[in-house]
């Protein structure tokens, strides 16, 4: 009986089994994120996106479809970094063209495939004018390109031995602005840039031995873009402007108004990309408001400008950095992030003086200047009454008392009669006074002997 049980249990086993789904392993899948557009933060999005949904996806290849003149260094850079970092193997498909930082992407990733008629590198650093940019720039993304291509390290058998699998002097060529190595396909396998040529994602397939591989293709979306344009550098510089802009207004105006609510929207603005990665820690954002709630303590409860104003902005200030450094790292917070947060937060911090003084000027907007500045009128015709400063010219002056002043009384200075009020003790009438000061509409009188005269 005991026999039979242990057969039926193995055969429902058996039967279990079949129906099984098929391992993973047995159909492959490749992820596919086309960068066809010029390299910015919302490109860093969708490559990191992409790399997230490959994850998921269970996929055994990231394919980074490559055709672009380039872009935004700091973007170009964190997509390296991105690309570097990756567990799973990764192929640049350069299908048209991977200029300047569409180059340094292809040169991060383990593969690269181009297409026939494709070409790829003159990565020199330009303006926005296509100048080439000063020396120093030049030698930062030289150094950048010759490090990633020293990444892949060197042939370890065959022929090849001892050599660099991309050669860094090659990379280096590519930045110079005299040259500004471009290279075709065929240039590329020779000097070993590229592994082959590849004309479609079948090719690729078929040199990686993955034929049969399922392709799921990364599309971006409109929040992806919305969200990229919003942690781009120049964006975030003008938050961070507006931010602090709006900060110092309302602490020069009374109540909560336009500029409260201006400084509100761009810190939702501000930090939004980074909470939708989750690229920021949760201490940014109590330190950031806690900022705020010192900044309110000094307007509206604790009289002057102390500790908690100073407070507050330090506090502003450093969770906006950190945020930034959260939004530029791909690991974290990072020292090759900290220089690029403290120039964004720099410039917008100058941005947001320049806006203030502007503002604040006599070519400011009226409107703002009406809250800002005291521009009420007080005339006469309204019941309000102006004082006479005329009389303050008599301090230090002599004069005689014409009634007596208890302590108030009238004294006569030259041809003119004035009201005067007597600092000490009473003074007789006939006596000689001094006036000492003016204060209040009211001149303020001391008894004199005559040897003081």
């Amino acid at each position: 009986m005991t026999s039979h049980r242990t057969i039926l249990a193995f055969l429902l086993c058996l039967i279990c089994i079949a129906h099984l789904p098929v391992n993973a392993q047995d159909s492959s899948t490749a992820m596919l994120i086309p960068i066809e557009r010029e390299i910015d933060m919302a490109a860093f999005r969708h490559v990191k996106r992409g790399c997230s949904q490959a994850a998921d996806e269970n996929a055994s290849l990231i394919i980074v479809q490559l055709n672009t003149y380039g872009g935004a260094l700091d973007a170009a850079d964190s997509i390296r970094s991105l690309l570097l970092r990756q567990t799973l193997p990764t192929v640049a498909w350069v299908n048209h063209n991977a200029a300047s930082a569409g180059a340094l992407i292809a040169l991060a990733c383990d593969s690269v495939f181009m297409a026939t008629d494709a070409s790829m590198g003159s990565a020199t650093v330009v303006n926005g004018a296509g100048e080439p940019m000063p020396t120093k720039y030049q030698s930062y993304m030289a150094t950048i390109m010759a490090a990633t291509a020293e990444h892949h390290g060197r042939h370890t058998a065959g022929p090849d031995c001892g050599m660099w699998r991309r050669d860094p002097q090659t990379a280096r060529a590519m930045v110079n602005p005299d040259s500004s190595l471009s290279l075709t396909a065929g240039e590329a396998i020779a000097c070993g840039y590229a592994e082959g040529i590849a004309d479609s994602l079948e090719e690729i397939a078929s040199r990686m031995d993955m034929q049969g591989t399922r392709v799921v293709t990364y599309k971006a979306t409109l929040g992806d873009d919305i969200l990229g344009f919003l942690a781009s550098a120049g964006v975030r510089a003008i938050l961070v402007m507006l931010i602090l802009g709006g900060i110092y207004m309302e602490m020069h105006t009374p109540g909560l108004g336009f500029a409260a609510a201006v400084a509100l929207v761009a810190a939702v603005l501000y930090f939004l990309p980074m909470f939708a990665t989750g690229s920021i820690e949760g201490w940014v954002v109590i330190t950031f408001i806690a900022g705020i709630v010192l900044i309110a303590l000094e307007l509206f409860v604790i009289p002057g400008f102390g500790i908690a104003g100073i407070a507050g902005i330090v506090a502003v200030a450093v969770s906006l950095v950190a945020a930034a450094m959260g939004a530029d790292s791909v690991t974290g917070f990072d020292m090759s992030s900290a220089g690029h947060a403290l120039a964004v937060t720099g410039a917008g911090a100058i941005l947001a003086v320049i806006l203030v003084l502007w503002l604040t000027s006599s070519r400011g907007p009226k409107f703002l200047r009406r809250h800002a500045q005291l521009t009420t009128v007080l005339s006469n015709a309204d019941g309000f009454v102006g004082v006479d400063m005329q009389p303050a010219r008599y301090v230090g002056q002599t004069g005689r008392a014409v009634t007596i002043l208890r302590p108030a009384g009238k004294i006569e200075i030259g041809n003119h009669i004035f009201d005067a009020v007597s600092t000490g003790e009473f003074i007789s009438e006939g006596k000689t006074v001094k006036v000492v000061k003016y204060e209040n509409a009211q001149l303020y009188v001391c008894a004199i002997s005559s040897s003081e005269k």
